[in-house]
């Protein structure tokens, strides 16, 4: 399949390509996540991204969950976003707007004290969706024709099965290369695995820069706990190549904070964002992915609200059991029928997750919250 073969997008200006059209009701504190989700089950094209941060966090907790608000408030596929508060809480959600709006999204905000309570905050909510969501549909909506060089792509691999490192990853792995050689941009989540092999992942980079960012994530990692912690020990008892197949073999151009914005103009870079999927599918998003390859020998489910997740698995026992949540076998699969298969979803096919209803999302923690 050739990378060129064009498909109809959302031209967002200055944010990219979008090839999704959601609004997203943003709680900024888990406080209002409920609310959130009444909203956005009101309006057909809203989605909601609950997590449980926002209330008496400080320090790099609270600098993290914001970054990782604005990432995914301004991703590409995100029409305009929508910030619900409480009123009290340590990330105020009228801040969160005014970032976004000076990211250039289209924003509204409500907060449940200002607004005089649930009820009143959910008919207030819904009013500020449909609103975005007409101005998305309207004369305004620009759309442009693009090809999968045009994106950002995520990929995370949520485990370290020996079906995932010897025949799913090596596909995915394959595929970023040709991403990557066509001028696309990735973006790869799987902190454990850089924290294993520190110096490995050092000489993997592309530069002194992505160099320097490899041994400043591995050393806030140093006698840290791993989010994923099979994943962790798991990465140690392999070499550093075996645990990162699914990146390719592409150099690093650049190490990312969780939340962090990709600016890099190609080629693949790294978030220091644990292979839990739910914690990595939002920092791959807040990261610019437009998509998300997840490789998951287990068979977890679930997507992401904002981005398309393309499953993609090489255990024949999961995919045996659970295979109509899976996008792509990865045993009888090769690189162009994943490619293919990113193209048809960039392009509005839908992936299982959603035929399914099924999405999910989280933000990481650095500490403990006051």
């Amino acid at each position: 399949m050739s990378l060129r073969q064009g498909f109809e997008a959302v031209d967002r200006g200055d944010r990219g390509v979008g090839v999704r059209e959601k609004v997203l009701v943003l709680p900024s504190v888990i406080c209002s996540r409920e609310v959130a989700d009444r909203i956005a089950d009101r309006v057909e094209g809203a989605v909601s991204a609950p997590h449980d941060h926002g209330c008496g966090q400080i320090g790099d907790d609270k600098a993290q969950t914001l970054r990782a608000f604005l990432g995914v408030g301004s991703n590409p596929n995100v029409a305009g976003t929508v910030v619900v508060g409480l009123g009290c809480e340590s990330i105020q959600s009228d801040d969160v707007a005014a970032d976004l709006a000076d990211l250039g999204v289209p924003v509204r905000e409500v907060a449940i004290q200002d607004a005089g309570g649930t009820d009143a905050t959910v008919e207030a909510g819904v009013e500020a969706v449909e609103a975005l969501r007409g101005q998305s549909t309207g004369d305004e909506r620009r759309t442009t024709t693009a090809d999968l060089s045009d994106l950002t792509v995520g990929v995370v691999s949520g485990d370290l099965a020996e079906s995932t490192r010897e025949t799913a990853d090596p596909l995915v792995g394959a595929v970023v290369d040709e991403l990557v050689d066509a001028g696309a941009r990735v973006v790869a989540a799987g902190s454990e695995r850089v924290a294993a092999h520190p110096e490995a992942a050092a000489a993997r980079a592309g530069d002194e820069a992505a160099a320097a960012g490899f041994r400043d994530l591995a050393e806030r990692h140093r006698g840290q706990p791993a989010r994923a912690s099979r994943v962790g020990r798991e990465a140690r008892d392999h070499e550093f190549e075996a645990v990162t197949r699914a990146w390719g073999d592409r150099p690093v151009r650049a190490v990312l904070d969780y939340g962090e914005r990709a600016t890099h103009e190609e080629g693949l870079a790294v978030v220091d964002a644990p292979s839990r999927f739910e914690e990595a599918a939002t920092a791959l998003v807040a990261a610019g992915a437009q998509v998300v390859v997840h490789v998951t020998g287990e068979g977890v489910a679930t997507g992401h609200p904002v981005a398309p997740v393309v499953k993609v698995s090489g255990d024949r026992t999961t995919l045996a059991a659970v295979g109509d949540d899976i996008d792509v076998d990865a045993t009888a699969a090769d690189p162009a029928d994943l490619l293919g298969r990113l193209r048809a979803v960039a392009g509005g096919e839908r992936v299982r997750a959603e035929e399914h209803g099924l999405v999910s999302s989280a933000i990481t923690r650095v500490g403990p919250s006051m």
